[in-house]
């Protein structure tokens, strides 16, 4: 992943200057998301990755797909993609910008796994704490583990904080 990171960071960081300086943020990303999901097509995937379609038909394809999808310059977004045989960073590139746009904007997703389902004022609560510790505003994804037993673990970019029963476990059998 890393290595797809750093090929697709130039190409986000091009995008997400384009999109601030006209002003279609929004835009860009719907047209990413859509470019990922076509990508992630098992049947597009097997003609992307075959080496015997050439460039031009591979644009033609994926213009056609894309139509109605992606304006002009996500369109010669799209042909810059497949003319330097970087098609396949796609998705990569359009999780950058999101993270771009989230960092642009002052929020941040946070992966949040709990062992047991939150109540609406308990995820308020959690809401809050989480905005004042990160100094963000916080756009929160929750999902039950019960493997957690008890407590949460919060994934907020490449920041992780393990408040479950489990991680503290783990880290009593390491001392030991």
């Amino acid at each position: 992943m890393s290595e797809l990171a750093t090929l697709a960071r130039p190409y986000a960081a091009a995008v997400f200057k384009r999109s601030k300086e006209t002003g279609t943020t929004e835009q860009w990303s719907k047209s990413l998301a859509f470019i990922s999901a076509v990508l992630n097509d098992k049947e597009i995937s097997v003609v992307v990755d075959n080496p015997k379609v050439s460039s031009e038909r591979l644009s033609a394809l994926m213009l056609d797909i894309c139509q109605g999808q992606v304006d002009e310059e996500g369109a010669n977004f799209l042909k810059l993609l497949v003319q330097n045989n970087r098609l396949t960073l796609a998705p990569t590139i359009a999780e950058l910008f999101e993270a771009y746009k989230a960092e642009s904007e002052g929020y941040v997703d946070v992966e949040v796994a709990t062992a047991y389902a939150f109540t609406k004022e308990e995820k308020q609560r959690f809401t809050s704490t989480l905005e004042k510790t990160l100094s963000k505003k916080v756009h929160m994804n929750v999902t039950v583990d019960k493997s957690l037993i008890g407590g949460v673990l919060v994934r907020a970019g490449d920041r992780v904080i393990d408040g479950s029963i489990k991680g503290q476990l783990q880290q009593l059998a390491k001392r030991l």
